[in-house]
């Protein structure tokens, strides 16, 4: 289990509390930062009181568990009606709901159409105009999106 403490008071909790996990790198706390897309993309699960964590973990396709207690916004609420995130509400929700099994990881993240960055791009391309050098100040001249 990769655990990342927000905090070097959490850190150092864990490691009291479980000093023979971490010990033998049952748990690891890693001694610098890591990139967070890749950790989550190469684990089974993510369990996460943070929301953006949670956000990414289910934009990946990684099976994703929510232990924030606060109100749940509507990008959660979102997900978890998509079945892509699910909230750990209580103590017992551990043995019901978390699914302890190895995730069957596609060759690579779950894309979906791909118009909306595109979209994007081409919109902040068009309000720049003229203004910006070589093809992008012609594709500024047509509607964003219009290629789609």
């Amino acid at each position: 289990m990769v655990v990342l403490p927000r905090y070097q008071s959490q850190e150092q909790v864990i490691k009291r509390k479980w000093p023979e996990l971490c010990a033998n790198r049952k748990i690891i706390i890693p001694d610098h930062v890591l990139n967070g897309l890749d950790l989550m993309w190469f684990s089974d699960l993510v369990i996460s009181g943070g929301g953006t964590m949670n956000r990414e973990a289910a934009a990946l396709g990684v099976p994703v568990y929510s232990i924030f207690k606060g109100e749940i916004g509507a990008v959660d609420q979102y997900l978890v009606r998509q079945k892509r995130l699910i909230l750990i509400e209580k103590v017992e929700d551990l043995k019901t709901k978390l699914d302890l099994k190895p995730w069957q990881r596609p060759d690579r993240p779950l894309r979906t159409k791909a118009g909306t960055l595109q979209y994007i791009v081409e919109f902040i391309i068009s309000i720049c105009g003229e203004r910006l050098p070589g093809p992008y100040s012609e594709r500024s001249r047509r509607e964003p999106g219009a290629d789609l």
